[in-house]
């Protein structure tokens, strides 16, 4: 199966879960680590998610699935202990063009929630495409130890000296040698390395030229 690796905006968009239990809590927590507005539907619930509901983070609707709850959706997961059910969600999003995920029922999903490895911005996704999520687990508690803590620390300031550069240099093979060499870690670790001046240089100088045009 050849899958299309896409990292999705989900603030303020609709993610629709049907279930709330054991299966649907780190979904739930998935959806809601990139805002996504999420709204449960279940009979039963696990008291964390009933916690989560009291507290304003999700809606909770304390029913069972019914035909039309996918209105406005731009996603949902099904993820209750009834295959049936799971499948019948599956059904009303193929028609509606919602996308799908079938909790642990790989041909019933259209997309997969892979193991992430995050650093602040910085997120690696790691997909089996569902034919071994422990070994997409295992990959990631690998990398989680090779990778710096501070790695999201050190983006973020590199994604500041790349506006700098950008704002002030125009687009060419000159712009594009000092990105690439600004992302070497080795070279931005510290606060006066050659690249950091570089990029400021170009800045001052290119702001100078401005002020005097």
């Amino acid at each position: 199966m050849s899958l299309f690796p896409l990292f999705l905006k989900l603030t303020g968009r609709r993610a629709l879960v049907i279930g709330a239990g054991h299966l649907a809590e780190s979904k739930i927590d998935s959806l809601r680590a990139a805002d996504a507005a999420v709204t449960v539907i279940a009979p039963e619930v696990s008291d964390r998610i009933a916690e989560q509901a009291a507290s304003g983070d999700l809606t909770l609707r304390k029913r069972r699935y019914q035909t039309g709850d996918l209105a406005e959706s731009f996603l949902v997961v099904a993820a209750t202990n009834d295959p049936a059910v799971n499948r019948a969600v599956f059904a009303e999003a193929t028609a509606s063009g919602v996308l799908c995920n079938a909790v642990d029922d790989p041909p019933f999903c259209d997309f997969y929630f892979p193991s992430i490895v995050r650093r602040g911005d910085l997120q690696i996704a790691i997909s089996t495409a569902g034919n071994s999520p422990a070994l997409a687990q295992q990959l990631r508690k690998e990398l989680n130890e090779q990778l710096p803590l501070d790695l999201g620390e050190w983006l973020t300031d590199l994604g500041n000296l790349r506006r700098e550069v950008v704002a002030a240099e125009p687009l060419n093979e000159s712009r594009r040698l000092l990105l690439h060499e600004l992302a070497q870690r080795q070279v931005c670790a510290y606060d006066q390395c050659p690249s950091r001046l570089l990029a400021r240089e170009h800045a001052l100088t290119n702001t100078q030229t401005a002020e005097k045009a």
